[in-house]
């Protein structure tokens, strides 16, 4: 049923013939847009996250001028406008520390000015949730355009991927297997395109996120950024946002309970990133939907990982797009999937992937011979973390899943730098590492560092993983048996915070159980002569984000943000 076009929000501002009307369009006029622009079409704004400083993001001009030519030709009046944009291999000390900043800005952003419909652009890890947790607050007719996967990285005749390689290569230097030279030869040829990372990391991961969800068109999530077809997709989210206003499609009416539950399924089938479970939880938190951590372990659990990328598997998101992209993994898992969900284009996601064809077994496994039986996160419960931590077993090692070892601790990230290259470290390979104080409140901001790098000593007898225990995050294209996201975090009072050196920790994946063995008396004893540092006291947004951030297992989001206020026209300006 078509909208009423009296009924849009932008006529507030343009269709007066008053003292605000005048000021409306006589100062959007000093652009030259004509007459017309104002006749009550719909206005479509463009969220841009372009920026120099996220190089993943550095394309997106010519993106958003592909949009504009979709809503003109819609009939539609295209604006553009920027929000801060967060570079996840730029900023410090990271840029989870500003993804509810800029999730503020487009909220406000939105809500303040004449839009009628959104289209976000998005790419580097935390530009789409922080967008669409904006957006989802305001719920407006809202498309998602994801910039892009680079393509494949070249080192030495073979495929090397962004972040995976990275750690890898690193840790042969450290090892003394690689030279110096040749770590940073690699360096121009990872990196060879536009784009975001190629791998399955957490850029990646939320590219399928949107489309799983529905708030992107079919193939956004692998369309490589260099591809002629991200602009042309890019033009038809521009045709499709304005049809969206007309049938006021908002996103509350695509981000239901169904469309999470098939997020958790196809997170699990790609081996995506663990990221995913915190931007996914705050976006549910913004669109008022129940959806809480369990639920990735719940739904997630038996899901196997298909999708034979790195860094869990072989290959990388170029081949993806080439072996049929999302839809041909949709098509692949059937039934697996709540196929009515209902997407941007108005279709279903069956409907969307109907009949998608899979080119290449190699990269989308099919269900009888996969990466990995479980690719589900495995979401942890015990007493070191009694509101849950997680696991992600497809790139884990499998003989670690079950495992006891004595806790090597290191209180903070400072203490990590300063011991773990000692050659002295007293650290053995069937020991766990313990990072403490680098979760939301203690860092601040939740960084990925979970993947702690394993000591020299312990690299130079062979052995490539530990088990790690942490609060942090890890990069999305890490790999190895890390425990992370624990909750509460240390800085909160935490269990982790009362973990010492020599302390037996026992790991059961399969039990879901992450235990600390030490008597709850003893427990008692440390904690009242813990020391928690008084949060609070920074100034600006450093201070409001440690007394206001939720822990990990809600989505780390402000705690007054949760929710929407929708987005009633404002009052008068003048």
């Amino acid at each position: 049923m078509a909208r009423d076009p009296k009924s849009l929000r932008s006529r507030a501002w343009f269709a007066s013939n008053d003292r605000d009307g005048f000021i409306h369009r006589s100062w959007m006029r000093n652009q030259g847009h004509p007459d017309h622009m104002f006749d009550g079409r719909p206005v479509i704004g463009i969220c841009n996250t372009w920026s120099e400083l996220t190089p993943c993001n550095a394309h997106f001009r010519e993106l958003a001028e592909r949009v504009k030519r979709g809503v003109y030709e819609a009939g539609g009046f295209p604006l553009e406008f920027p929000v801060m944009s967060l570079g996840e291999t730029m900023m410090r000390p990271t840029t989870m520390l500003f993804r509810n900043l800029v999730s503020m800005d487009v909220e406000e952003s939105i809500r303040a000015n004449p839009l009628d419909g959104v289209v976000l652009l998005v790419g580097c890890d935390k530009t789409t949730p922080a967008l669409l947790m904006g957006a989802a607050s305001c719920d407006l007719p809202t498309l998602a355009v994801s910039g892009g996967a680079m393509l494949n990285g070249k080192y030495r005749g073979k495929d090397i991927g962004s972040g995976t390689s990275v750690w890898e290569f690193s840790e042969e230097v450290r090892a003394g297997r690689m030279s110096l030279d040749a770590f940073m030869d690699a360096e121009a040829g990872m990196s060879r395109s536009v784009g975001h990372c190629m791998t399955m990391g957490t850029a990646s991961t939320m590219a399928c996120m949107v489309e799983s969800l529905g708030v992107g068109l079919p193939q956004n999530a692998a369309i490589p950024a260099a591809d002629s077809r991200r602009n042309a997709l890019a033009q038809m989210a521009g045709r499709r946002i304005v049809d969206m206003v007309k049938e006021d499609l908002r996103l509350s009416k695509i981000l239901v309970p169904e469309a999470f539950e098939n997020a958790v399924v196809v997170n699990a089938a790609i081996g995506g990133s663990t990221n995913a479970i915190v931007h996914l939880l705050a976006i549910a938190g913004r669109i008022g939907v129940e959806f809480k951590l369990d639920d990735w372990d719940r739904i997630g659990r038996a899901v196997p990982c298909l999708v034979d990328l790195m860094p869990s598997g072989r290959f990388l998101m170029e081949d993806f797009y080439y072996a049929g992209g999302l839809p041909a993994l949709v098509e692949r898992l059937g039934d697996r999937l709540n196929g009515d969900a209902l997407t941007v284009n108005g279709r279903t996601l069956a409907e969307n992937c109907a009949g998608a064809e899979c080119y290449n077994d190699d990269v989308i496994r099919p269900l009888d011979k996969p990466v990995a039986t479980e690719g589900g996160v495995v979401v942890l419960q015990g007493n070191i973390c009694p509101d849950g931590a997680v696991l992600k077993p497809s790139a884990a090692t499998k003989e670690l899943l079950q495992h006891r070892g004595r806790a090597v601790v290191f209180e903070n990230i400072d203490d990590y730098k300063a011991r773990i290259e000692d050659p002295d470290l007293d650290v053995e390979p069937e020991d766990i590492l313990v990072l403490k104080n680098c979760g939301p409140k203690g860092y601040p901001g939740f960084p990925e560092v979970g993947n702690m790098a394993l000591p020299p000593k312990i690299l130079a007898q062979g052995v490539r993983d530990m088990v790690r225990i942490s609060d942090a995050r890890m990069s999305g294209t890490a790999y190895g048996t890390v425990v992370l996201h624990v909750a509460p975090e240390a800085a909160a009072g935490g269990v982790l915070a009362l973990v010492e050196t020599g302390d037996e920790i026992e790991l059961d994946v399969a039990g879901r159980h992450l235990h600390l063995d030490v008597p709850d008396t003893e427990l008692a004893e440390r904690r009242a002569r813990l020391v928690v540092e008084e949060q609070g006291r920074e100034r600006g947004w450093v201070g409001l984000y440690r007394r206001h951030v939720n822990q990990a297992d809600s989505g780390a989001d402000l705690d007054f943000l949760v929710g929407g206020s929708g987005a009633d026209v404002p009052r008068e300006s003048h």
